[in-house]
C-alpha cells in the first residue's frame, strides 16, 4: 500500500485528468477544482511537475509560443491516471468511513458537530 498523495500532486493529477494544459491552466483548474482551497504558486507547480514528470505520472505533450513566451503542455500519462484513480479511491473510503462514524455520534444523541 503507498502512501497517501500529498493534496497539491492530487489536484494536479486532476486537472491533468481530461487534458494537457500549460502551467497557468493547472493552477487554474487547480484553484476551481479545490473550490479555491488550494492556489498554487509558479514555482510550486513547476517543481512539482518536474517530479511528477521524474515518477512518470505526467509527461510534456507540446510546446508553443504566446505573445512570445513558450507555454509548455502537459498530460497525465496511464500510470498517473491509475495513481490519481487509486487515490480517488482511497479519499472517498475516508470520507465515507468519517460519514459513518459522525452519523453514529448522532445516533448516540450527541448532536451536530461543534465548528
Amino acid at each position: 500500500m503507498s502512501a497517501p498523495m500529498r493534496e497539491p500532486t492530487f489536484w494536479i493529477l486532476a486537472a491533468l485528468a481530461p487534458e494537457p494544459r500549460h502551467g497557468y491552466g493547472v493552477i487554474r483548474e487547480v484553484a476551481r477544482l479545490s473550490t479555491g482551497h488550494l492556489t498554487l504558486q509558479a514555482g510550486t507547480l513547476y517543481a512539482a511537475l518536474d517530479r511528477l514528470t521524474a515518477q512518470g505520472l505526467v509527461e510534456p505533450d507540446r510546446e508553443e509560443v504566446v505573445d512570445g513566451r513558450p507555454r509548455r503542455y502537459y498530460r497525465l500519462t496511464s500510470d498517473g491516471a491509475a495513481a490519481l484513480d487509486a487515490e480517488a479511491e482511497r479519499r472517498q473510503r475516508s470520507a465515507e468511513a468519517a460519514t459513518a462514524q459522525l452519523a453514529a455520534r448522532r445516533r448516540f444523541g450527541l448532536g451536530p458537530v461543534s465548528p
